[in-house]
């Protein structure tokens, strides 16, 4: 159960402070109307991710040789997840000068996350697979992973929204560059990890 929530609080921070389109538009709003704007970009993941979760779900809960695809897709996670270690350690710092964002930040926000390949990649790569062994671990395993993860994921572009709407110079500093790579390095130990299951799951490893 601990090592279930420190992946999803760990997960939840590096996808929620990564640099990508919806942290992009999340400045924007924030900067171009306020930190209001901001809050309700930062709220899109709880919208748009539950369509990609319960596609996944029933998708490898149809798969007949159950054992041996988490194997197979516990590798492909570890792989997604050293991609994601790698951008977070090489992070610089960002620059708000995004200047032509128009109001709708909800449904804008939304559009771009669905059309964003990361959290489709992450929910059948990652997410789901520790979803699956979190709940045979314990009862809860599953809503443990979760919440953490959409907690972190969530807490942390809120925080930003309310960080970028009282300063500006925040993510040019370097404590957002140091705290992405120590992020990053985390990353690559629960990269490894997946790894390990994999072997394990493929029966190689005992």
């Amino acid at each position: 159960m601990v090592d279930t929530l420190a992946l999803g609080v760990v997960l939840g921070l590096s996808a929620g402070l990564a640099p990508g389109p919806l942290l992009a538009f999340v400045i924007s709003q924030t900067l171009r109307y306020g930190t209001k704007e901001g809050l309700k970009v930062a709220l899109v993941p709880l919208i748009t991710d539950l369509p990609i979760i319960l596609v996944t779900l029933l998708l490898l809960s149809k798969l007949t040789d159950f054992k041996a695809a988490l194997g197979f897709i516990s590798f492909l996670g570890g792989a997604f997840i050293l991609y994601l270690s790698y951008e977070s350690i090489m992070t610089q710092p960002l620059q708000p000068a995004f200047a032509h964002a128009e109001p709708g930040s909800l449904k804008k926000g939304a559009i771009i996350n669905a059309l964003n390949p990361h959290p489709y990649l992450f929910w059948f790569s990652v997410g789901t697979p520790t979803m699956f062994k979190a709940q045979q671990e314990s009862s809860l395993g599953a809503l443990v992973f979760v919440t953490s993860f959409y907690l972190f994921l969530v807490g942390s572009k809120v925080l930003l929204a309310l960080a970028v709407g009282k300063s500006r110079s925040l993510l040019g500093g370097r404590t957002y560059v140091w705290a992405m790579r120590v992020l990053g390095v985390l990353l690559f130990v629960f990269a490894l990890l997946l790894f390990r299951d994999g072997l394990r799951l493929l029966g190689i490893m005992g």
